[in-house]
């Protein structure tokens, strides 16, 4: 399966951001839901423990590997079912220096379709060309997810390094 960038750059509140939009002829409540309910995450990305009203949960990316460490999610904005804001601060590397993933979901409904806009916050070219057809593929596997596609048919391979290029010149200068 072939796949094409779908990401853009976006200035907000004087920080680079990389977006993406997918849309689902579906509720917003549904897709509130593939995108918040630990069952329904776990089918296309990961899944995630605690208890959200004390600020945080632990996620843990399943669709990477089996034994993929738990990162603590800080949950900054939630608003069912129209917006979620995360926060998570990970190394770069073992010797690195952290990294700060700032991630903003929206959601809107118009006519029986929802919109999805996912975010990023983008400080850097280099990180931009990883990250990019990382969300690109993740989110590829939700609408797969939704739509009764397969989700394994998916091929990481088919995003990165192929788009890597493309979002690290996106981010450049």
């Amino acid at each position: 399966m072939s796949s094409e960038p779908t990401g853009r750059r976006e200035r907000r509140a004087e920080e680079d951001y990389v977006v993406f939009t997918r849309t689902f002829r579906a509720p917003i409540e549904d897709v509130w839901a593939a995108v918040t309910e630990p069952a329904r995450l776990e089918r296309w990305v990961g899944t995630w423990s605690g208890e959200p009203r004390s600020g945080q949960v632990q996620f843990r990316m399943t669709a990477e590997a089996e034994d993929a460490p738990e990162e603590t999610q800080r949950i900054e904005v939630c608003d069912p079912p129209r917006r979620l804001v995360t926060r998570s601060t990970t190394p770069d590397s073992e010797d690195g220096p952290e990294v700060d993933w700032l991630l903003d979901l929206e959601l809107s409904e118009s006519d029986g379709v929802t919109t999805l806009t996912f975010a990023q916050a983008m400080p850097s070219a280099e990180m931009a060309a990883s990250v990019g057809p990382g969300w690109d593929y993740y989110l590829d596997r939700l609408v797969a997810a939704e739509t009764g596609g397969d989700v394994e048919a998916i091929d990481f391979d088919s995003y990165y390094p192929l788009h890597a290029e493309h979002y690290r010149a996106m981010f450049a200068g």
